[in-house]
This record gives C-alpha cells, sequence and structure tokens, in this order.
C-alpha cells in the first residue's frame, strides 16, 4: 500500500537537493577568482523506490521512483594532471632559477663591453706597446702603472661580486629551506583537519584546495611524489584521504609528510665567511627531523634525521639549481667554478708578468732587476692581485729596459706586451685573453640554454595549467546556465508540491463521510 503522502516527500527531497545544488553553483560563483579552487559540484543520486526489497514488502504493479537526494558534493579535479602539472613546475623552477643565477654572473662579468676585464686587459697591453716606444717618458710609465692598476681592480671587483653573489645565494637557500618546513607543516595540519572531518561522512573540498595549492609551491622548491590514505570511519569512497609527501632523491625517496607529522630541513655549516659579517654561510647540506602539528617528536618517525646530503634532489627543483649555483659546501658549483677560474687566470697571467718584469731593468740609477710588477706579498688571486706599491710610489722603477742603464732600450717592455700571445701551461696552453673568452663563451652557452629550457618549461606548463583550468575552474557562464538549470528544476518540485496539496485537499476535503 503506497502512502498518500509519498509524492509530497518525493517533491519534498527535490526541493532540498535543488537548493543544495543552488547554494554549491553559488559557493562556485563567489569563488571564481579564488587562487587554487576548484569548481564543485553536487552529485545527484536517486533514492530507493518503492517498495523495497525483501519478503515482508508489499506487491504492487511497478517499482515507483521516490525522488533523488544529494549523495555528496564533489570538486572536479583530474589528479593526472595534478601530477603532470608538478612535475612540470619542478622542472620551471630549476630552469628559472639557473638562468636568474647565470644572468647575475653575465651582468658581473659584463662581456664583451667598454668597462670589463677584457677591454682593460687590452688597454693594458696598448699602453707596454707605447712604453716600448718610448721607455724613457715617465707619462707612458704612469699610464701603464694606471692601467695595471685598472686590470688588478676588474679581477677583485669580480672576484669581490660573485663572492657577495655566492653569499646571498646561500642566505636564499636558508631562506627557502624555511618557507620548505613552513609548507611541510601546513599540509601536516590540514591532514589533520581532514583526517577529523571524513570519517563523518562529508567531503571536505575546501581543505582539499588549500593542500593541492601548497604541493602546487612545493613542487616548484623541490620535487615530490604523493599517496594518498584513506581515513576510515564512515569516509565516502570518494574522499581523498590524509597525503604522504615524499621527496625525490638521488637514492630514492624521503618522507616529508605522514599524516599529521612532518619532517623539518636544515641547513648545514659552511666552510666559507660572510664578508660582512663573518658569520657562516648557510651551506647546501640538508637534513631533516620529525615533528608533529602540536610540536611534539613522534614515537617511531619514519626516516629519522636523515642526512640529505649534496646531491639530495633526484634532478630539477628551484632548491636544487640554487645548491648547484652556490657549490658544494661553497667550493664546486657554478660559482665556486667561476672564481676557482678566475683565480688560476689572475696567478697565471700575474706570475707570468712577474717573472718577465723582474729580468728587466728600470730608468738609471735606478735598477729595478727582480722587482715585481703585481705585490706577491698580498697573493695573486683574483681578489687580492694588486700592482706593487714601489712602482706606485715610483714608475721609474718599471723594467722596460732589457739592459741595465739603458734608458731607451724598450725590448723588455716589449716582452711584457707580448706576453698578451703567450701560451701558459697553466692555462691549458692559452693565452690570458683566450682563456678568458672561452670563460665567457661556456658562460653565454649555459645561459642560452637555460633560458630555451625556461621557455620551453614554461610552454609545457603553460599548456597542462591550461589542461587544468579546463577541468577545475570556474566558468561564470557555465555557472549562470546551471543557475538557471537548478532553480527552474527548484520551481518544478515547488509546483509538483502544490498539486499533491491540492490532490490531499480534495480527498480530506472534498470527500463526503460515510453514513451522513
Amino acid at each position: 500500500m503506497r502512502s498518500s503522502f509519498m509524492g509530497l516527500e518525493t517533491s519534498k527531497r527535490g526541493l532540498f537537493t535543488q537548493q543544495s545544488a543552488l547554494y554549491t553553483t553559488g559557493h562556485n560563483i563567489s569563488n571564481a577568482n579564488t587562487l587554487g579552487y576548484s569548481r564543485q559540484r553536487v552529485n545527484m543520486e536517486a533514492t530507493a523506490g518503492f517498495p523495497g526489497i525483501g519478503l515482508n514488502s508489499g506487491t504492487m504493479p511497478g517499482f515507483l521512483g521516490t525522488g533523488v537526494q544529494a549523495g555528496s558534493i564533489q570538486r572536479i579535479r583530474d589528479s593526472f594532471v595534478d601530477h603532470q602539472y608538478r612535475q612540470e613546475s619542478t622542472k620551471l623552477g630549476y630552469w628559472d632559477t639557473t638562468s636568474k643565477a647565470v644572468a647575475q654572473m653575465e651582468d658581473v662579468l659584463n662581456e664583451p663591453s667598454t668597462s670589463g676585464l677584457q677591454k682593460s686587459l687590452s688597454e693594458f697591453w696598448q699602453s707596454l706597446q707605447d712604453l716600448a716606444t718610448n721607455p724613457e717618458n715617465n707619462g707612458a710609465r704612469s699610464v701603464v702603472i694606471r692601467r695595471g692598476e685598472a686590470v688588478a681592480d676588474a679581477f677583485n671587483y669580480m672576484h669581490k661580486s660573485l663572492t657577495e653573489i655566492q653569499t646571498n645565494l646561500g642566505k636564499e637557500i636558508e631562506i627557502t629551506t624555511k618557507d620548505v618546513n613552513s609548507i611541510l607543516k601546513q599540509i601536516a595540519e590540514l591532514n589533520d583537519q581532514i583526517a577529523k572531518v571524513e570519517p563523518n561522512g562529508y567531503m571536505p573540498n575546501d581543505l582539499y584546495d588549500a593542500r593541492d595549492l601548497l604541493l602546487d609551491e612545493l613542487s616548484l622548491i623541490v620535487p615530490i611524489e604523493t599517496e594518498y590514505t584513506k581515513s576510515g570511519g564512515n569516509a565516502l569512497a570518494i574522499a581523498e584521504g590524509t597525503v604522504t609527501v615524499r621527496l625525490k632523491t638521488a637514492n630514492g625517496v624521503e618522507d616529508l609528510v605522514v599524516g599529521k607529522e612532518f619532517a623539518q630541513l636544515t641547513t648545514g655549516p659552511n666552510p666559507l665567511l660572510d664578508p660582512a659579517t663573518g658569520a657562516n654561510i648557510p651551506i647546501v647540506g640538508l637534513s631533516k627531523s620529525w615533528t608533529d602539528i602540536n610540536g611534539a617528536t613522534p614515537p617511531n618517525p619514519p626516516n629519522h634525521n636523515t642526512s640529505l646530503g649534496h646531491a639530495v634532489f633526484q634532478d630539477k627543483g628551484a632548491l636544487k639549481s640554487m645548491m648547484n649555483a652556490y657549490g658544494k659546501d661553497g667550493s664546486t658549483g657554478m660559482y665556486p667554478d667561476m672564481l676557482t677560474e678566475l683565480d688560476k687566470m689572475a696567478e697565471e697571467f700575474a706570475t707570468a708578468f712577474n717573472t718577465t718584469h723582474q729580468s728587466g731593468h728600470g730608468l738609471p740609477p735606478g735598477n729595478a732587476t727582480g722587482l715585481d710588477f703585481f705585490d706577491t706579498t698580498v697573493g695573486l688571486k683574483a681578489g687580492t692581485i694588486k700592482v706593487t706599491q714601489t712602482l706606485i710610489d715610483d714608475p721609474s722603477q718599471l723594467a722596460a729596459s732589457s739592459v741595465q742603464g739603458e734608458e731607451g732600450n724598450g725590448r723588455n717592455a716589449q716582452k711584457l706586451a707580448d706576453i698578451q700571445f703567450q701560451s701558459i701551461g697553466g692555462l691549458g696552453g692559452a693565452t690570458v685573453e683566450t682563456f678568458f673568452q672561452g670563460l665567457i663563451g661556456e658562460l653565454g652557452v649555459n645561459g642560452l640554454e637555460a633560458n630555451k629550457m625556461v621557455k620551453n618549461t614554461a610552454t609545457l606548463l603553460g599548456a597542462v595549467e591550461h589542461r587544468r583550468a579546463s577541468i577545475s575552474s570556474v566558468s561564470l557562464d557555465e555557472e549562470m546556465t546551471d543557475m538557471i538549470r537548478f532553480q527552474q528544476a527548484y520551481n518544478a518540485s515547488a509546483r509538483m508540491i502544490t498539486v499533491v496539496d491540492e490532490t490531499l485537499d480534495k480527498i480530506i476535503n472534498g470527500m463526503g463521510v460515510v453514513g451522513r
């Protein structure tokens, strides 16, 4: 026997369900410009028909539907596209950071230009040619001294500037590591909230969005992979559960977040000192320790206090690029390697120049035999090279002559000028200038590669991002269409209630009473 009020219940469910769909549409419209928001939909499902299944169920022709209900409110998301997005994001983070590091180095070396080291060397060699022609001219000697100082200053400037950038990279690594730790903690906190909501049968979609936004941010810095664990209880089958975040390393994966427990990365000590403060510059050897959202150390933390080392990351990520630029222990990397090459170039150049200068003689009555042009007491590295103070104070001691007492003899000055064409064994048989040109050429190639990869990875990321937006982002046109659709369905359910009400009114008030 069917109930006379069955139609009311069916239409009432329709009202409530369409109302929920309208509310969800309003929520989508409100968050159309919210970063990381995924559009949501109500999963409508037909309720169980009448009569039910069982031995005690009534028999009747047909199987009457009993209406609709909102089974769940689900966000629209594609996990595969999310995975692609984070892979490409990691690559872009690496190449974009590398490109910036190379660009900063190019700005310092400033080649080709009219004010860089190559120009200073060219003017220095020219001044020596002029001195070879007029060796007795004190003015020509002073010019050689000044241009020698300009060469030394160019070396000093490059060394100081590159060291400062390297120092800043070390500090940036420390700051970025703190950012990673903050993200890991926030993900663990969201895991905890999600684990408390899902067992009650709800879908915390906005918490999912917040967590995915953090994962996107984290993937730009370090390469990660994720795995989800169901919450249990009365959690819906489509509930995502808590996320386990793992760091990809050269030796496998390292857990970073497991439930409400998370790792904290720390940087190790560095032998280099900050030239400004004398303090240790943070170094890219990472280790991690475990805690939970309450600040307590878990009794059995995964991979506890693991040292991750310099080659911590499998391939990409902004932090990996910073590590490569800064260098392992400040000694092997983009900036340390360039500093080493400049030191080698400065030392070989100064040594060759001093050797030739020591064999010459200054103006009578002075005798400059054995005198160094570049001061060896402070070292001949790029950061310390300078012209000997004796020559600055007395240019007449510049050894332009090959024979003592001959004022017009400029043969040693010519030998000094010819060093520009001399193959130097310590520089791999290259001349000073060709060695420097090789450094600049290699830097240019690295810069071109980085810029090309930035463009390529940005294009790929843009394509994946567009695909993800087409799936998850809010379209106001589509939401307006849905709003009209749900409104009309709501109105129809309301009208159905009116019809049933009129029918019941007829039955209750319009039919006669038996016996009267």
